[in-house]
This record gives structure tokens, C-alpha cells and sequence, in this order.
């Protein structure tokens, strides 16, 4: 398993490096390239990882069990999701972040990091060139490469168990587990307002005049009271200890997806891209920074706070959901309360050879 991966990563890489050097990246024509560039780097990767699994086992079992019929009928609803939260923070809050990769982290938390992965990648693809005006993304393709990352981080954060309840833990595990959370929480959430409003805190973007937006931020605005209520009956009321997972989980995903997407926002659109973050790039460079590096330097704000929200959120749904409607996914074992997990001696994934 992990030679594949290695290998796969590597193949990524190369074709990458090869579509940057050859493709035009210059002008309005720099994000087609860029997006078809990854798509062809993430094909061949794809393919390098299928091969190499049939000369170990001769299938692709390991591959197959994660695309099951439930599998195919959640990704669509997934995508959607992913769009119409996205557009709505893009277009009605003024918040620091995305919400665009919900219904990619559940996806690959239910099923795996390849659908997680590939979930991710086509809804950006076609938020960008398939959607009509205003919940267009006119930007999404160039990063669909980083919503692929958070789909394969999440549904290997759930392979190995990170996103198992574990009700009713001692006081002193609990502690640590939730001192951790809550300090993590806290500094992000602190770090932001002082970075993004300074003194004036605005949720809802004064700029909008689309009944619809307004109504979806409305409706956003209740999901983050969930995710503040949820988070807090988790720790104190059930003592879920999966709550200090589930925030060093979304703080590590959103400090690789800052990696990730940096690059490309500096050197595609110069940190310009439309979102509610373009004011975090503008305050960095205001205060001396270069291109690249207050780029980097919002993703390291905004991705660390978006996806910490965002998983906390997919585990609220995860928790609301029946414990045999969990089972039926290919990774639903890994969700379930004393379910496998890694360190329970499983080395694959359910239906795949050791």
C-alpha cells in the first residue's frame, strides 16, 4: 500500500512539473492550463496506482471497494452541496472561508480518499465550466487539484479511525483531548477576527442584493450555531475524545490544502481570486509581504479555520446519522463506535487483500 502510494504521488508530480513547462500560463488561458494540467497529472497518477495494485494482487480490489452504488448516488448530492455552499460564502458572508468541501470530506469519510479525491477534483471542474451565473466559481478549476487533497486526507483521516466516536471517556483523557480542541478553536477563531475585521466583525456581506444568496447565508449562519452547539455538546455532554481528532484532522488538512493552493493563487490570479480571502492577501502585502508569501500566509489563516468548521460539521452529520446507514458504505467501519480501525489489525481496506 504504501509503495502505491509513493509512486502515485511521484507520478503526480512529474506530470505536473511537465504540464507547467509546457502549457501556456500566461493570461486569461493560465487556469484552463493549469486545471488541465492537473487533470492529466491526476489521470496517470491514477493509473500508476491501479497498475501497480494488479501486479501485487492481480485486481483492483482495493479501488472497487470504495465505489459501491451508494458510493455513485452520494457523489452527485455531494457536488452539489459542495457548489451551493461554496457560492453562497463566496457571494452573501463576509467570512474568511469556503465551505466548499463538505460534501467532499463526507464523501470521502463514508467511501475512501479515491472518491473523496475524485469528488473534490470534478466538482471544482464543473462549478467552474458546467454552472451558469451566479453560483458559478470563475476560478474553482485551477484549484481542483487542492479539493482532491481534501478528499484523500479525509477519507484516510477516517481510515484510520480519526472520525470513531469515542463517547464517555475518562475525565483525564477527556481533559487533554479537550483543553487541545478548545485552545485550537479558540486561536483561529480569535486569529481571524483580528487578521480579517480588526475591529468591526461583519458576517453578512453588505454588497449582496441576491434574495437567494441572503436566504443560503441565513441558513449558513445556522449551520455554524450547529457547529458551535454541536462541538460543545460532543466535548461536555456525550465526552466524545473524537473531538480533539476531528480538530487536529481539519487544522492539518487545511495547512496542506494552504500549501497546495498557495502557489497557485500567487502565481495564476496574484492572490486575487474573488473570495472574501482576497482582503486577508491585500492586509498581508499592505504590511510587507510579497505576493507569494501573503498568499501563503491567508491560506495558513483561512484553510486551517474553513476545514477545522468543515470536518467538525461532516462528524454532526456523521454523528445524526443510523448506525446501519454508516455500515452500508464501503469505509463505514471506520465510522462506527468500536468499529476497525488500523491499530484493530486491518491493514486494507474492507474487501481488499491483506
Amino acid at each position: 500500500m504504501v509503495v502505491r502510494w509513493i509512486a502515485t504521488v511521484v507520478a503526480f508530480l512529474i506530470v505536473a512539473f511537465i504540464g507547467i513547462v509546457g502549457f501556456n500560463f500566461e493570461g486569461q488561458a493560465a487556469g484552463n492550463s493549469w486545471a488541465l494540467a492537473a487533470a492529466l497529472a491526476l489521470v496517470v497518477a491514477f493509473g500508476v496506482y491501479a497498475g501497480i495494485e494488479y501486479a501485487q494482487t492481480g485486481g483492483f480490489a482495493s479501488i472497487s471497494s470504495q465505489f459501491d452504488m451508494r458510493t455513485l448516488a452520494l457523489m452527485p448530492v455531494a457536488i452539489a452541496i459542495n457548489i451551493i455552499l461554496g457560492a453562497a460564502v463566496a457571494n452573501a458572508l463576509k467570512i474568511p472561508i469556503y465551505l466548499d468541501s463538505i460534501g467532499t470530506i463526507l464523501v470521502g469519510a463514508l467511501a475512501g480518499p479515491i472518491p473523496g479525491a475524485l469528488t473534490g477534483f470534478v466538482a471544482n471542474l464543473i462549478w467552474q465550466y458546467i454552472i451558469p451565473p451566479p453560483f458559478q466559481g470563475a476560478v474553482a478549476a485551477p484549484f481542483a487539484i487542492v479539493a482532491a487533497v481534501i478528499g484523500l486526507m479525509a477519507g484516510l483521516f477516517a481510515r484510520a479511525g480519526w472520525l470513531r466516536p469515542r463517547p464517555d471517556r475518562p475525565i483525564g483523557e477527556l481533559a487533554v483531548g479537550g483543553l487541545v480542541a478548545l485552545a485550537v478553536v479558540a486561536g483561529l477563531a480569535w486569529y481571524a477576527y483580528a487578521r480579517f475585521y480588526g475591529t468591526t466583525f461583519e458576517f453578512f456581506n453588505p454588497d449582496n442584493t441576491n434574495v437567494v444568496f441572503t436566504i443560503l447565508g441565513w441558513l449558513i449562519a445556522l449551520l455554524f450555531i450547529g457547529f458551535i452547539v454541536g462541538m460543545l455538546a460532543l466535548l461536555f455532554v456525550r465526552r466524545d475524545l473524537t473531538v480533539a481528532y476531528v480538530t487536529i484532522g481539519g487544522v492539518l488538512t487545511g495547512a496542506v490544502a494552504a500549501l497546495v493552493s498557495a502557489p497557485i493563487s500567487a502565481n495564476l490570479f496574484s492572490g486575487v481570486t474573488g473570495a472574501g480571502t482576497d482582503f486577508l492577501v491585500a492586509a498581508f502585502r499592505q504590511a510587507g509581504s510579497d505576493i507569494q508569501t501573503a498568499t501563503f500566509q491567508q491560506g495558513l489563516l483561512s484553510d486551517p479555520v474553513d476545514k477545522l468548521v468543515t470536518f467538525f460539521v461532516v462528524y454532526l452529520v456523521l454523528s445524526a446519522m443510523a448506525r446501519r446507514t454508516k455500515a452500508r458504505f464501503p469505509q463505514g467501519d471506520r465510522l462506527l463506535e468500536g468499529g476497525d480501525s488500523p491499530a484493530d489489525g486491518e491493514g486494507e481496506w474492507r474487501g481488499a487483500p491483506a
